[in-house]
């Protein structure tokens, strides 16, 4: 028969029945912390504040405020990566910002399209979604050359070279959207 826990061993949170939950592993006072969500919303406000001023009135092909999101995904993606320590948190960084900053920003450009449309997507909704797109492919390009610069004491190399890439990519990429 096994014997009963040593009341010692056990917390006396658990012992009464609440469960207190851990600290919390972000502490938001650090300015890393910080560069890392501004990196995730990055591309979301700049898109935001797009289709509020001036929002497009076509989707035929691309105009700046297009390849200013992208660009900007791109950068916020590579900004968060680089505040990651080791390559696999490099990798995973850049490309989970790159992710959520490209749902966010659809998500944006389909609550600020003004009209809604039947058959084709308003242009906020185009622009927004294309932007996204291209933005991802070029942080997908970043984040596989994020793990190898991870080591790198310069944290202004670590967000250069994959920025880079990414916005070579990209700019590619939303071209090439465009003209299908």
């Amino acid at each position: 028969m096994a014997e009963p826990p040593d009341e010692d061993l056990v917390p006396a949170s658990v012992r009464l029945g609440a469960v207190v939950p851990p600290e919390d592993p972000e502490d938001w006072r650090r300015p890393l912390t910080w560069l890392a969500a501004l990196g995730m919303l990055a591309a979301p406000i700049v898109a935001g504040a797009w289709f509020v001023a001036a929002p497009p009135s076509a989707s035929s092909e691309p105009v700046a405020g297009t390849w200013l999101v992208a660009g900007v995904l791109v950068l916020g993606a590579a900004l968060t990566g680089s505040t990651q320590i080791g390559p696999a948190r490099a990798f995973a960084g850049t490309l989970g910002a790159a992710l959520f900053a490209a749902l966010v920003t659809v998500i944006v450009g389909v609550a600020l399209a003004g009209q809604r449309q039947v058959g084709v997507a308003s242009p906020s909704v185009t622009h927004a979604f294309l932007a996204a797109v291209a933005g991802l492919a070029g942080a997908l390009a970043a984040s596989t050359v994020a793990p190898v610069l991870s080591g790198m004491r310069s944290r202004l190399r670590r967000i250069a070279v994959p920025a880079a890439i990414g916005l070579a990519v990209a700019a590619l990429v939303l071209r090439i959207l465009f003209s299908l």
